[in-house]
C-alpha cells in the first residue's frame, strides 16, 4: 500500500489525495453495557498523523492549486506541537520550505534540546520565537505575514479554518454511520466543528477540552452551523499539565488494549470517556466511537519533563 498521502507531479508540485489505506476501527473491550471502539486516525501518516492531516486537506489542496513563484507554509504553535511537527513534515514531503511561529521566545537559543522542534528543523522548518504576550495577537500577525510573504500559505494556529473543517468529513465514512456517540479530543475545535457538520442526524458528538477556552463553543457553531454537540472539560489541571493519573491511566490502556495514547489529548478524553461509562452517562446498547487523533510524537518530550521532576514515566512512545 502506498502510504504517502500525495503525488508528486510537475510542474504542480503535488495534489492532494485520499488515503488509499484504511483506516482501522478497534473495539476496546470492556464490561459494560455499553460499547467502545476506536478509529485509529494516528495511523493516517507516520508524521502527518490523525486530524492534522485532515486538517491541512483542503488548505495545502487549494494552495497547490495556485500558480505561486515560491511556495511556504506558515503556521503558529506551541514548542511541542503535534501542529507544528505535522507542518514541517508535510512540506518536507512537498519540498516546501515552512515557517513556524513559536509560541514563547525561552527556547530561541536552545530549541535544538526540544525534541519537537529539533524534528520539525530536520523536515526544514524555520522558526521565529515571539513573546507570549505577543502570541495572543495571532490574527494580527497572521496579516502581517501574510503582506511579508504574499505567496505564502498561511494556517492558523491548530490548523482550524474552515477549509480545515472540510478536510475533516474524511474522517467519517459508512463504517461510522452506525455509531451512536462520536468523540473527540478539542483544542483549537477544528475536528470537533467537522464531525457535527459531517455527522448523521442521529449521532451525538462529544468534544472532550483540553483546554479552558470559553470561546470554543460559539466558534464551534459558527464553522459547523449545527447545534448536535456538547463540550465536556478534560483538561485535567490545564492544557498540557500532566497528572500522575493521567500517565497512569495512559500507561495501563496501552498494557490493557495495546494502543499508546499521548497525555495532552486522547490520553485525557479516553479517560473521561471511561469515567463516564462507569457513571452510567451513556445510555445501554450505546455504540461509542472515539478518534485517536495522533500526535504521539509529543510523548518524548512530555517524558523529558517527567523524568526532571522525577515523575513516573509514559513506558511506550513508538508510533505503533
Amino acid at each position: 500500500l502506498n502510504l504517502c498521502p500525495f503525488s508528486f507531479i510537475l510542474p504542480n508540485f503535488a495534489k492532494m489525495k485520499l488515503l488509499e489505506h484504511k483506516i482501522p476501527i478497534v473495539e476496546i473491550p470492556i464490561e459494560s453495557k455499553v460499547r467502545l471502539f476506536i478509529k485509529r486516525e494516528d495511523l493516517t501518516h507516520p508524521e502527518i498523523s490523525g486530524n492534522k492531516y485532515w486538517k491541512m486537506f483542503y488548505n495545502v489542496k487549494k494552495y497547490l492549486e495556485k500558480e505561486v513563484s515560491e511556495r511556504k507554509i506558515i503556521t503558529f504553535g506551541g514548542a511541542f506541537s503535534n501542529h507544528i511537527a505535522a507542518a514541517a513534515a508535510l512540506g518536507n514531503e512537498f519540498g516546501i520550505k515552512t515557517l513556524g511561529v513559536i509560541r514563547g521566545n525561552e527556547l530561541e537559543d536552545s530549541w535544538q534540546e526540544n525534541p519537537t522542534l529539533f524534528s520539525a528543523h530536520q523536515n526544514g522548518m524555520s522558526f521565529r520565537f515571539v513573546t507570549r504576550e505577543t502570541y495572543r495577537y495571532k490574527e494580527k500577525m497572521m496579516k502581517e505575514l501574510q503582506e511579508e510573504f504574499p505567496e505564502a500559505l498561511v494556517i492558523p494556529e491548530g490548523g482550524t479554518n474552515e477549509n480545515a473543517v472540510e478536510g475533516i468529513q474524511y474522517m467519517l465514512n459508512d463504517e461510522t454511520k452506525e455509531f451512536d456517540y462520536i468523540c473527540s479530543a478539542v483544542g483549537t475545535g477544528g475536528t470537533v466543528s467537522g464531525l457535527s457538520k459531517f455527522a448523521q442526524p442521529h449521532q451525538k458528538i462529544i468534544g472532550f477540552k483540553a483546554v479552558k477556552d470559553n470561546s470554543l463553543e460559539n466558534r464551534i457553531k459558527n464553522l459547523s452551523k449545527k447545534d448536535n454537540f456538547i463540550l465536556i472539560d478534560a483538561s485535567d489541571g490545564g492544557f498540557g499539565k500532566i497528572t500522575d493519573e493521567n500517565v497512569r491511566f495512559i500507561n495501563e490502556f496501552y498494557q490493557y488494549f495495546g494502543i499508546v495514547l499521548e497525555p495532552v489529548y486522547t490520553g485525557k478524553m479516553l479517560r473521561k470517556i471511561f469515567e463516564m461509562i462507569a457513571d452510567d452517562y451513556f445510555p445501554a446498547n450505546s455504540k461509542i466511537l472515539a478518534f485517536h487523533t495522533g500526535g504521539l510524537q509529543g510523548i518524548v518530550g512530555a517524558n523529558e519533563m517527567l523524568k526532571k521532576k522525577n515523575r513516573n514515566l509514559i513506558l511506550l512512545h513508538d508510533k505503533n
